[in-house]
């Protein structure tokens, strides 16, 4: 194919970190033949923007108002996760909590829990890839990957006694 198309895409700046992850997602919703609804959409922005993973009720706290209901929330975090969009983390206190899911970012990262209140802290640091193929290894397992959570009290709990 000769010549240059081109293609009027204004998406020349590239901003990392944030909005470009969701082009590709979004990209890789519409290759999943799952036409990306508003609300997924939605929901998808919404965990880009925070760090931490968020709570059901949270992303829809967050959501443009009246965009959509709990239940579709709860609905759309579902399909989500089949598609392995998002992840889903369980820190023991009855409530999943989700996080996006950018397997091109190398985003993965463990969280420090507070018991108390909650907060979550994300962790720099990370077990090594060589632990997961020595425990590949020696289980005769494959594609081994690792989710790891710490709990503890945060400094704000702890003077408060």
């Amino acid at each position: 194919m000769s010549g240059h198309s081109h293609s009027h895409s204004h998406s020349h700046d590239h901003d990392h970190g944030g909005p470009a992850d969701v082009r590709q997602l979004t990209q890789q919703l519409r290759d999943g033949a799952q036409k990306i609804t508003g609300p997924r959409q939605a929901i998808l922005n919404v965990l880009s923007e925070h760090q931490q993973p968020l709570t059901n009720k949270e992303i829809h706290a967050r959501l443009p108002k009246g965009m959509c209901d709990l239940a579709t929330v709860y609905r759309s975090m579902h399909m989500l996760l089949k598609m392995e969009m998002v992840t889903r983390y369980d820190f023991g206190d009855g409530t999943a909590r989700f996080e996006l899911n950018c397997p091109e970012c190398d985003s993965h990262h463990h969280h420090l829990v507070c018991n108390r209140c909650s907060r979550i802290i994300e962790l720099e640091e990370c077990f090594p890839t060589e632990l997961e193929e020595t425990i590949a290894r020696k289980h005769g397992f494959a594609k081994v990957t690792h989710k790891l959570e710490f709990f503890g009290v945060c400094p704000d709990c702890q003077k408060d006694g």
